[in-house]
């Protein structure tokens, strides 16, 4: 509780000053998850496993306080899921000395002086009498401590919800555990898929084959973009094109692990979970299923499962990728893209490149060094040693190189306008934050997550030959739209159409006149 708890007790004081007579309520709520911690610890400890267990708690807390200390996260069943979802390339630029040493320091020396000197056992019986004993005890003081306050307690529980995300151990055990029977009910790799959108069929006459290539972008937020309004001029090759950008789109969460597979789901944000996710078919899967070739590329961590039954390359690593420097670079997913085509000649084409975009903490990674215009950068992936604008000047130039990467995929694409109908879309996972109030990065719980890690920025060009022009669409760039959107925009841009899209509001459907 003393070593571990920084930023509960930093939100806790926050949330009730001690200038405003609160001193007595924070002694209390302290002494009373102090003792549920301790009546916690007493109930999953047992006889030569204690050391065990208790060390693993102690190292585990010191993992889950240095990040929220840190970057002000939470460490609950999404949070895992990205952790065990991170390659061993994103893990290491989380661990800098500040890492190790809090781990040294506040895990492993602590976990040392657990197996040192621990009592051993003195038999099941008389351990589970003095355990009993202890329990009643603790509960006893557990009332004790609240009874005088309450109504704070009352308010504390209806109002203040959110603070107990950051009591440690407790929530992120409660978590651990909450993941781990999430995981024994998710379905086997031979589980049949439930079918969705089966009623799709063609809609109007098709003269030229579709090619559309979709980006999947990383830790993108809508307000760096000067295409919304950003002072800075973020998007200096985008805005040389005839492109709209739809400035409010929501993400289906906060991290990649959920929303990849969110926004390629036939389901909503508020029905969606990884298991659902993983049972239901995805938009790859009805497009695929009616002609369209797919081919998805990555050079982020991998698909999420969304192109698991889908023509797969990762473009992580040479020589695969052509372009690596540092790390490999999202311009090279386009290499060899015109012998995949070429290859498939009259037949609908869709091509998803997932980019590494400007996954942090190392945004100073995220791009070649002629990209770097907005100084200075913060040149360390420890966040804490760098000024809000020094971690801003590195995150705008990798918005930089996104933009340039954009406008190259449109350039590609301007090749094919005279024999196909040509689109892009580029959507990010999620956002990103950069300090404000003291939170960085993302994978926040999406009921208190801010604004900055779930708006988004999405944007389309269209060729001469599409079925929609920008100017159909622009009156809908500043509509409140979300990756809930994408499962029917991608039917429809196919000409496809489905029950399942019929109370779909369209930025495509209502143009659909054209046919």
């Amino acid at each position: 509780m003393a070593t571990g708890n920084s930023t509960f007790f930093q939100k806790l004081i926050a949330t009730y000053p001690i200038a405003s007579g609160n001193i007595l309520f924070l002694l209390s709520i302290t002494a009373f998850f102090t003792l549920a911690t301790a009546l916690f610890l007493n109930l999953i400890c047992y006889s030569k496993s204690t050391p065990w267990i208790l060390a693993i708690i102690v190292f585990s807390a010191s993992q889950a306080a240095y990040f929220m200390d840190s970057y002000s996260v939470v460490i609950d069943t999404d949070m895992l899921e990205n952790v065990l979802q991170t390659d061993t390339r994103e893990a290491g630029e989380l661990i800098n000395f500040g890492f190790i040493l809090h781990t040294i320091v506040f895990g492993i020396f602590p976990s040392y002086l657990i197996f040192r000197f621990c009592p051993k056992s003195q038999g099941l019986i008389r351990e589970l009498k003095s355990k009993l004993t202890l329990a009643s005890v603790l509960i006893f003081l557990l009332i004790l401590v609240v009874v005088p306050f309450t109504s704070q307690y009352a308010s504390f529980i209806r109002e203040h919800k959110t603070l107990r995300f950051y009591a440690n151990p407790t929530y992120f055990s409660y978590s651990v555990i909450q993941y781990i029977n999430n995981a024994f009910k998710r379905p086997e790799s031979n589980t049949t898929l439930i079918k969705v959108a089966q009623d799709t069929k063609h809609i109007g006459e098709t003269h030229k084959n579709e090619l559309m290539i979709l980006i999947i972008g990383e830790t993108a937020r809508a307000d760096h973009f000067s295409l919304n309004g950003y002072e800075r001029d973020t998007n200096p090759e985008l805005k040389k094109h005839e492109v709209i950008s739809f400035k409010n789109v929501s993400s289906c969460g906060t991290s990649t692990a959920t929303s990849v597979p969110c926004m390629f789901s036939s389901l909503k944000r508020e029905d969606f979970d990884i298991k659902a996710g993983l049972i239901h078919q995805n938009v790859l899967d009805v497009l695929s299923e009616n002609g369209v070739e797919i081919l998805w590329r990555d050079n982020n961590s991998d698909s999420k499962g969304v192109a698991k039954r889908m023509l797969y390359e990762d473009f992580k690593k040479p020589p695969i990728n052509p372009i690596c420097d540092d790390e490999c670079r999202d311009i090279g997913m386009l290499n060899g893209l015109d012998q995949y085509i070429n290859a498939r000649k009259g037949k609908d084409i869709l091509i998803v490149l997932h980019q590494m975009g400007n996954h942090g903490p190392a945004y100073y990674k995220r791009y070649p060094k002629e990209f770097e215009r907005f100084t200075p950068t913060c040149k360390t992936n420890d966040l804490g040693k760098c000024s809000n604008e020094e971690i801003g000047n590195a995150y705008d130039n990798a918005i930089l190189y996104t933009d340039y990467f954009l406008s190259n995929v449109i350039k590609f694409m301007q090749k094919y306008d005279d024999n196909y109908e040509t689109a892009m879309l580029y959507v990010s996972d999620h956002g990103e934050s950069l300090g404000e109030l003291g939170v960085y990065l993302h994978g926040a719980p999406y009921a208190i997550a801010p604004k900055a890690q779930i708006h988004v920025p999405a944007i389309a060009w269209f060729g001469k030959n599409f079925d929609y022009k920008i100017d159909q669409v622009k009156p809908y760039e500043s509509k409140d739209l979300s990756h809930d959107d994408l499962f029917c925009a991608m039917l429809t841009a196919y000409e496809l159409d489905t029950n399942d899209c019929s109370t779909w509001r369209s930025v495509l459907k209502a143009n659909t006149d054209a046919y």
